[in-house]
């Protein structure tokens, strides 16, 4: 494998202003792993082609996509996908190796994909391939790594990507700069950064580059592909309407009420986290920094205060309402509409509201 390349420090150039090394300077173009299983993209790839357009734009770089995978028209198509979702480039490993995904040779071949084309930044999704790939490439870069991100932007003045995340437990957020290494990189979790317009008209140049390992190479081998069958678990990522309670119910039977809503609307069923700590509902209806990150076109946060933790969860959330008890709740510093009130009684009244008003959408139409 070839030897990092990414640890050149940066000179200081007066009051917390950097200087970038020259051997920093030759790393260029904002870099997007496009993450695939059995023939699907997952979601994230596109929504951080969106984001990565924003940097390469602010940088005035290129933005590429980089796909690695068997050597079949999927994989091809791959590429021509992430032009469609912004990308001006791609760069494309096709072996017969890379059919099913296995730490060690996705970081052989991004590795030397990185060394031999050195870009500034690399962004990944927080998925359980994402971090797993990430962290491997990260050490054997000897570069920087900034996990679950929530907002990502360019310090103009150091030429360098501000990672956004929360710290201590979601109380705090922090920001976090790569100022001596390169590539950059950074992991976000899906539903965090908006999905970009699929643009047909868009195409790009694809650089395809060998994968310098053979199958005896390899410690691991795929023996079974076994499907996880996610019919019965919540899908709150995915999901147009979320209604959520917290610790303001004030006991469990209460929860009923969340319930209630969330079926006459359609709705998934979210929690906080006290919540879910106290077994109301299961860890898998948890919103938040330690949970699940949701983008619903509507979020009803009932009973629940609006704490960091919870909050960068929903806060991209196209509508959120508010219902608390509590007019200093944090929650509607942020919220769409707010309802100051007990959640025991609105909710009821919403439920029997949005009933009747569905019943009768339904006879008009």
């Amino acid at each position: 494998m070839s030897e990092p390349k990414t640890t050149a420090p940066v000179k200081k150039a007066g009051r917390g202003k950097y200087e970038l090394d020259e051997r920093l300077k030759s790393y260029k173009g904002v870099w997007v792993f496009i993450e695939h299983e059995r023939g699907d993209v997952h979601p994230v790839s596109w929504e951080l082609l969106g984001e990565g357009r924003k940097l390469a734009d602010q940088l005035g770089v290129t933005l590429s996509g980089v796909v690695l995978g068997p050597q079949d028209l999927a994989t091809r198509r791959f590429c021509e996908e992430a032009f469609f979702h912004g990308a001006d480039s791609c760069y494309l490993i096709e072996d017969p190796i890379l059919s099913a995904y296995r730490n060690q040779p996705f970081t052989k071949g991004l590795t030397d994909l990185v060394n031999t084309y050195q870009p500034e930044i690399l962004l990944l999704g927080a998925t359980a391939q994402g971090r797993d790939l990430a962290g491997s490439v990260a050490t054997t870069l000897q570069t920087g790594l900034t996990a679950d991100c929530t907002d990502l932007t360019i310090d103009m003045e150091n030429r360098s990507m501000a990672a956004s995340r929360p710290t201590f437990g979601g109380s705090l957020l922090c920001t976090i700069l790569t100022l001596n290494y390169r590539p950059q990189m950074a992991t976000v979790r899906p539903r965090v950064m908006a999905m970009p317009d699929r643009d047909l008209s868009r195409s790009g140049t694809i650089t395809p580059h060998p994968l310098t390992m053979i199958e005896t190479d390899i410690l691991t081998k795929v023996l079974e592909y076994i499907p996880d069958n996610q019919q019965d678990k919540p899908q709150l990522a995915f999901a147009d309407i979320i209604v959520a309670g917290g610790r303001g119910m004030k006991k469990a039977e209460n929860f009923q009420l969340i319930w209630d809503l969330a079926l006459v609307l359609g709705a998934e069923v979210g929690a906080s986290r006290p919540v879910v700590q106290a077994n109301w509902v299961e860890l898998e209806r948890q919103v938040g920094q330690s949970g699940k990150t949701v983008r619903p076109k509507l979020y009803i946060a009932a009973g629940i205060s609006g704490a960091v933790q919870h909050r960068v969860g929903m806060e991209d959330s196209d509508v959120i309402i508010a219902i608390n008890s509590d007019h200093n709740a944090p929650i509607f510093e942020f919220a769409t509409y707010g309802i100051v009130g007990n959640a025991m009684t609105i909710l009821p009244a919403l439920t029997a509201a949005f009933k009747q008003q569905l019943a009768v959408s339904r006879m008009a139409g």
